[in-house]
């Protein structure tokens, strides 16, 4: 599943303008928390979601209309009361949301590209979005990326120290932030580097799993020795599918950090375990493997034999996924991948519980 920037660059290379809807408050309890957006365009299906139901379906109707002719603006929808029986919804929160008209030129497409190239690369930055408005009107509206280094693509009507404030702010940020600056309402959204998830096999049980992660944000790296396994018709939504020599060494030259997912799923014990120890080696945030919990024990022996801490094999999840009763591949894929939302809410000090 392609992210916000690489859809909206891709859109905006094409030629076809787009409105940015984004959630940008809420109150109570709502489908979708603030930061989230979607990209909707005249022809092609929305990418991304702000919670479905007739919220979302009012959105798109609406930001197609901009699309015909229409300045950027606010929309404010309350789920608690009149809007519950007329939407079927029964959230009981607020919702405010941006409608946000982008038209291709050559310096909205280098600015989108530049947004997708931080995003691919890891690098530090934020995406700005600086107005001013007169209650749902938006009179005047600017874009513009922030740098880690301090450079600055796009205009922002802003003195250099409020823009220099609003690049540490944002890049300190974990989420994105509104803040009010020389009357201007500023939109920060840190840019962050996708969540990627090594899955490291490519048999039956990795095909659903892949799908799932790719579906739910995840950028999917499929690694496999058996190139019959580990191809583009087995695994047409993954970013990546690469075939190793071996898998005693599977993240070589690979950038596993602490926002990084493995996946162990390999046809054999012997592997699991050879995997299993260069991945904790890495400082991946999440590593799980599937098996029983007695072939567990019995890797685990071995590798406290060869020097590994209890602290490290505390590291694994395995059996890997949630305890659902899981027997289908399909059903096994659903359960690591709720697991992995699970700890990717923790590894990132999200608030896991809805109101």
């Amino acid at each position: 599943m392609k992210t916000i920037a690489e859809t909206a660059f891709q859109r905006l290379s094409q030629g076809t303008p787009l409105v940015l809807a984004k959630i940008t408050a809420q109150q109570g309890a709502t489908p979708r928390s603030a930061g989230t957006q979607m990209v909707v365009t005249t022809e092609e299906e929305p990418v991304g979601t702000i919670g479905g139901g007739l919220v979302e379906a009012t959105i798109i109707e609406q930001s197609r209309r901009l699309l015909s002719g229409g300045a950027a603006r606010f929309e404010r929808f309350d789920l608690g009361h009149a809007d519950v029986a007329s939407m079927d919804m029964i959230c009981g929160g607020d919702l405010e949301i941006l409608l946000d008209p982008i038209f291709p030129s050559p310096e909205i497409v280098d600015l989108f590209d530049g947004w997708r190239q931080m995003e691919n690369q890891g690098h530090r930055g934020v995406f700005v979005i600086a107005l001013q408005r007169s209650a749902e009107r938006v009179d005047r509206i600017y874009h513009a990326l922030l740098y880690g280094d301090g450079r600055v693509k796009g205009h922002l009507p802003l003195t250099a120290p409020a823009v220099a404030s609003l690049a540490q702010t944002g890049q300190s940020a974990k989420a994105m932030q509104i803040v009010f600056v020389e009357d201007h309402h500023v939109i920060l959204e840190p840019i962050h580097k996708p969540k990627t998830a090594f899955v490291v096999g490519a048999g039956h049980v990795a095909q659903p799993t892949a799908r799932m992660l790719a579906m739910v944000g995840f950028r999917v790296v499929v690694l496999d020795d058996r190139e019959a396994f580990a191809n583009r018709r087995r695994f047409p939504d993954v970013h990546t599918v690469q075939v190793l020599l071996d898998l005693n060494d599977p993240f070589n030259g690979m950038s596993v950090d602490a926002q990084s997912f493995i996946v162990i799923l390999t046809r054999g014990h012997l592997y699991d375990m050879a995997v299993l120890a260069k991945a904790l080696e890495t400082d991946a945030g999440y590593i799980g493997m599937i098996g029983s919990r007695r072939k567990r024990d019995a890797i685990f022996q071995r590798l406290r034999k060869d020097g590994f801490t209890e602290a490290a094999l505390q590291r694994v999840h395995s059996p890997i996924g949630l305890n659902i009763g899981a027997e289908s591949p399909a059903e096994i894929a659903v359960s690591i991948v709720a697991e992995m939302i699970a700890e990717n809410c923790k590894l990132n000090f999200q608030e896991c519980q809805r109101p």
